[in-house]
Order: structure tokens, then C-alpha cells, then sequence
């Protein structure tokens, strides 16, 4: 097919995609359509300005491919998104098969957390502590970028992790009696993470965070303002990402950036800095160019990601990177990677073509729509830990931009930080058991009003969303 066609099939596979999660109740929602948003300028907006622009490639803009350039673009992008028209579709087939079972099914809207008084406060034990860890990496020099292999000081790096992981949790969940203060301070964590994405120089932070504030509105109601609000928190920070990194860069790499630019029509100049930060087109180029097999056996898969799973501590060796090993062997099959070290995002479709071919496609989409689904339903957990691992997930990219090794890596990851958490939630309820002792069977006040204390670990009973959205609080 011609790229043109293969662009509006992607089209396609994306609409009936968004169309079939507006039917889908829940948190499901809107990481659906968040995908289809992530996955959008990479494989529709950047084919269509390669196609239209056929800009030549030039060192340090990485929107033209050589690799495109040198086949033609429209024969290219026609050849490395047969694969990805394939997995998508096959991806829009298992939401929509989803959104028919789930209207039969009546589906709980009240994350259980919001009934437990020590939760929010444990949150805001994370982010201090998280707070101080992201201070220390920028005192010592040791902040990571976009891209960077390994963490300058992974000790630091995995305390600054809890900083983003509250921030989210109290962007979702804090509820406050003044409608007011409960704005101004989801603003200030806004504000917080849109520096420290300028900070790390990598775009997950923000869209992060305002993947959190889709996900409080999809917990009590969505209005057309909300829904607006959402996509412009995230079409402002990406943007905005770039003017902001504009003031730590030299006048000379301005204006050698704004000679580069200058090869663009007008129309297309402000999402240039957009295009540049979602490159899975190039992960696909490097699938296509690097063709199936001949990198990992489905033994040697089954091996990394079980062992992600274990802390590096545990192991006593260097555990696989799956980011790095895309870049050296996938890339570097097309590319001369041998004086650059850099970590890869691959997309779960490109990454399931170079394993096992369109077989392999459809096994990483299945992947990705199950993680996707118990990330969702991990956010009503009863349990902490388990719900920490959901906010974790929100602030991470793995469900756009990850394949199954760079998931369960990230999920590696995060079961560490759950296992902390978990810990700072045992000191935060014994602090607050000694300091404020409550009688048995007292009635204490939850987010969505007065809950029985059951005592024992037993369910609390709250409010439903309808009767909380009813009573006029702030959502």
C-alpha cells in the first residue's frame, strides 16, 4: 500500500479506537483515548508532514529519517507502517470486543482508597520525602535525561520517583471542603511537575500529570470544559517544553535551530517541537529495516522479563535493558549506533514485529490492552501498594511507548517503590494511630462524607459518585 493509505488506515484504527472507549465506563476510558493521542503524531501527524513537506534530512533535526529520505518517502513510510497498521487494528478489535462486554457489566466508580483516613496524608509524606530526593539529584549533578542509559545516582533517581507518584495520587484523589484550595494546590503540583519535566528534559512528567487530571474527572464526571482543560494541560506542556528548554540552551543553538526550522512551512513550525519528542515512526523504520528474528529467542524474552522483576541488588549482575539493546542491535542494524549510547522508547507493535513478526504484533498488542486494563482496575484497589503501582503506571509511558521488556522494566521498577511506599504507609498510620487515638466503631469523615469505621482491615462503606457529584462538592 501507498504511505497515504497506510496513514488513513492508522486514521481509521485510531477513531474506532477512541470512538469504542467512549463507551467503556471508568479510568479504562481514558487511558484509551490517551493511547490514541500518544500514538497519533507519531504514526498520522509525522508521516503527513514528511509527506507533504519531504524536508532533507540535516544533523540535529530528527524529523526527516535518512533512511525514509533514501527510499522515497511515500514508498518508505508505505513499507515500515504495514506492521503497525496490523497491530493497531488488531488492538481497535480488542477495545471494541471490550466495550461491548463491559456495558453488561456494572462497573465500581469509587476507588476504595478515598475511604481510608491515612491515605491522603501518606501521599503527602511521599512527596516530601520524594521532594527532597529530586533536590539532592539537582544539588549533586546527578539528574537523568531523556534518552540516558543509567541513572547518575539510581539511589537518588529512586527516591525522586515517589515525588511523581503522590503528585499524582493527590492530582486524582485529594478531596478538600474548599473547592478553592483543592484547585490551587492541583495547580502548584501541575506547576511542579511541568518544571521538573523541564528539569529532566523529558516530556513524561507533564503528560503524566495531566493524564492525573483526566483521571480524577473520569472518577466524577466529565464536563466539555474538563475534557478541553485535559487536552490543553498536555498540548501546553509538551509545547510549552520546548520554550522553556529554549532559556538552558546557547544563542547559537537557537539560532542554528531556528535555521532548521525555517525549511518548514509557517502552518507547521509550532508542532515541530511536538514531532520531535514522539518518534515511534523511527522505531518502526528501524523494525521494518531490521526485519523478524535474529535478536531475541521467545526463551530469552520470558528470561529479561521475569528477571526485571527482581531487584539488581538481588541478582548480582547488570540486568537486560531493553531500551539500550534496541538502540545497539535494532537500530544499529540501519544505523551506525557504534559512538552513541542512548536508551530507546520501541512501541510494543514494533517491538513484537522484530520478535516473532505479525504473530508477534499481535501478542504485543494483547499485551498492552491486558496491562492497560489491570493498570485501570488498580487505581480501585483496597490494597496500597497495589494502588501506588496503578499511579505509578499513570506517570509512566509504558503503555504508549513501551513494548513487553520495557514494561515489566518499568513495572520492576515500580514494585520497588510500592514495597517503599507501603513502608512510609505503616509509619504515616502508626504516627497518626499515636497522635490522634480513635474509639472503636467512631464515625470518621471520608472524601464522600461520613463512613462507619469497621476496624480490621474491613470494608468502609462511602457515598457513591452520583450522591458525592450531587452534594455539590469540587470534582
Amino acid at each position: 500500500m501507498t504511505a497515504t493509505t497506510e496513514v488513513l488506515s492508522i486514521t481509521g484504527a485510531l477513531a474506532t479506537l477512541v470512538l469504542a472507549a467512549a463507551w467503556i465506563p471508568g479510568v479504562a476510558r481514558v487511558f484509551l483515548i490517551a493511547q490514541a493521542a500518544f500514538w497519533s503524531p507519531s504514526y498520522v501527524a509525522r508521516p503527513l508532514v514528511l509527506l507533504s513537506v519531504q524536508p532533507q534530512p540535516h544533523y540535529g533535526d530528527n524529523v526527516p529519517d535518512p533512511r525514509l529520505a533514501e527510499l522515497g518517502y511515500d514508498r518508505g513510510i508505505g513499507l515500515v507502517l504495514d506492521h503497525v497498521v496490523f497491530g493497531l487494528w488488531i488492538y481497535a478489535g480488542l477495545v471494541v470486543a471490550y466495550a461491548i462486554w463491559s456495558r453488561h457489566r456494572r462497573v465500581e466508580n469509587v476507588p476504595a482508597m478515598l475511604s481510608d483516613p491515612d491515605f491522603v496524608p501518606t501521599l503527602v509524606t511521599m512527596y516530601a520525602i520524594g521532594l527532597l530526593g529530586r533536590a539532592a539529584s539537582v544539588a549533586t549533578g546527578s539528574l537523568g535525561n531523556a534518552g540516558d542509559v543509567d541513572s547518575a545516582n539510581p539511589i537518588l533517581n529512586f527516591f525522586a520517583i515517589l515525588a511523581t507518584i503522590a503528585a499524582l495520587g493527590l492530582i486524582i484523589f485529594l478531596r478538600l471542603p474548599r473547592p478553592q484550595t483543592t484547585a490551587l494546590i492541583i495547580a502548584g503540583l501541575l506547576a511542579v511537575e511541568l518544571m521538573w519535566t523541564v528539569a529532566v528534559e523529558s516530556k513524561t512528567p507533564i503528560t503524566g500529570a495531566a493524564m492525573a487530571v483526566a483521571v480524577r474527572f473520569a472518577l466524577v464526571g466529565w464536563t466539555k470544559a474538563k475534557a478541553l482543560g485535559v487536552a490543553a494541560i498536555g498540548v501546553v506542556g509538551i509545547a510549552g517544553f520546548g520554550w522553556l528548554q529554549s532559556f538552558k540552551v546557547s544563542e547559537l543553538a537557537k539560532s542554528e535551530s531556528a535555521l532548521i526550522d525555517s525549511d518548514y512551512p509557517l502552518a507547521v513550525r509550532p508542532f515541530l517541537s511536538i514531532l520531535r519528542r514522539f518518534d515511534l515512526l523511527e522505531a518502526a523504520t528501524d523494525a521494518y529495516f531490521h526485519g523478524p528474528g535474529d535478536w531475541l529467542t521467545s526463551g530469552e524474552v520470558f528470561h529479561h522479563a521475569a528477571f526485571s522483576l527482581i531487584p539488581g541488588q538481588l541478582l548480582g549482575t547488570q540486568k537486560f535493558q531493553s531500551g539500550t539493546a534496541w538502540a545497539d542491535d535494532v537500530r544499529g542494524a540501519s544505523v551506525d549506533m557504534t559512538r552513541v549510547s542512548v536508551s530507546l522508547a520501541e512501541g510494543n507493535l514494533n517491538e513484537g514485529y522484530v520478535l516473532g513478526g505479525y504473530p508477534g504484533v499481535a501478542i504485543g498488542a494483547v499485551f498492552t490492552f491486558g496491562l492497560l486494563l489491570a493498570w485501570a482496575r488498580a487505581l480501585y484497589s483496597h490494597y496500597f501498594p497495589v494502588v501506588v503501582l496503578g499511579l505509578a503506571m499513570t506517570g509512566a509511558s509504558a503503555l504508549f511507548e513501551r513494548g513487553i521488556l520495557g514494561s515489566m522494566e518499568n513495572l520492576g521498577k515500580f514494585l520497588q517503590a510500592a514495597v517503599l511506599a507501603w513502608l512510609i504507609s505503616l509509619a504515616v498510620k502508626e504516627f497518626r494511630r499515636r497522635a490522634h487515638p480513635r474509639a472503636p466503631g467512631k464515625k470518621q469523615s471520608g472524601p464522600y462524607g461520613d463512613a462507619p469505621v469497621t476496624g480490621g482491615g474491613g470494608r468502609v462503606l462511602v457515598r457513591t459518585a452520583e450522591e458525592k457529584r450531587g452534594s455539590g462538592q469540587w470534582d
